[in-house]
């Protein structure tokens, strides 16, 4: 019976959440209902831009993060989550504050690389701005060539494709940021990327497998097949 609870430090952004709740239920080896997990979620929308806090225009979003944490802590969930890449920059400081552990989606991500794909040498990664800038791929993925969308790429495909007028954070998950973050992934492949990874849970709303020639790993798929064992 799986009797741990479950908590969701989630609203970065809504739509992510909702779809790591989703990918949990699909995770999880149940029968009935009573199989399922407990899952507690709080979805902050609240919580300030990690992007534009890690570029200097916005706030911190680390104190939020905590209070939010605080409010599962309450619930006495058992292990905890976030879906949102980025904000895993500010792991560290939430963990020292909640008395729960928090799954960490990048070093899951190495561990499931390095059991899956052991010879793989270079990989692809779309990811917000303030993400790469943070070197968090860097420093959890391991012994592998990282490469990134040129500077122009960067803007033009995957930034317009997650915050542009009719990006992903719009609530826009059709053609036109599907053919961006499509763009981006074939050139990162052609540059001799042999994985891409959805760097950040809003590239994963839009883009999948059938949509370029390599695999395309999504960190939160990793953490909901974890988080269920």
């Amino acid at each position: 019976m799986n009797d741990r609870i479950i908590g969701i430090l989630g609203g970065m952004g809504p739509e992510a959440t909702s779809n790591l709740f989703m990918k949990i239920i699909k995770s999880t080896q149940a029968k009935t209902d009573q199989d399922h997990f407990r899952v507690i979620i709080d979805s902050n929308v609240k919580i300030p831009d990690r992007t534009e806090f890690i570029l200097g225009s916005g706030k911190s979003p680390v104190q939020a993060m905590i209070e939010t944490g605080k409010n599962l802590e309450k619930t006495n969930v058992d292990i905890g989550c976030i879906p949102c890449i980025t904000a895993h920059y500010f792991i560290e400081d939430i963990q020292k504050e909640l008395s729960f552990p928090i799954l960490n989606a990048l070093q899951e991500l190495n561990n499931y690389i390095k059991n899956n794909y052991p010879d793989t040498k270079k990989i692809g990664i779309l990811a917000t701005t303030g993400t790469i800038k943070t070197g968090l791929f860097e420093k959890y993925l391991t012994n592998m060539d990282i490469i990134y969308p040129t500077e122009s790429d960067q803007k033009e495909n995957v930034m317009e494709a997650i915050y542009g007028k009719n990006g992903i954070k719009s609530g826009n998950t059709g053609d036109e940021p599907l053919n961006l973050l499509k763009n981006a992934g074939n050139k990162l492949i052609k540059n001799g990327a042999e994985i891409l990874i959805s760097g950040c849970t809003e590239v994963s709303l839009v883009l999948n497998d059938n949509n370029v020639d390599k695999p395309l790993l999504d960190p939160m798929d990793i953490v909901a097949e974890v988080i269920t064992k």
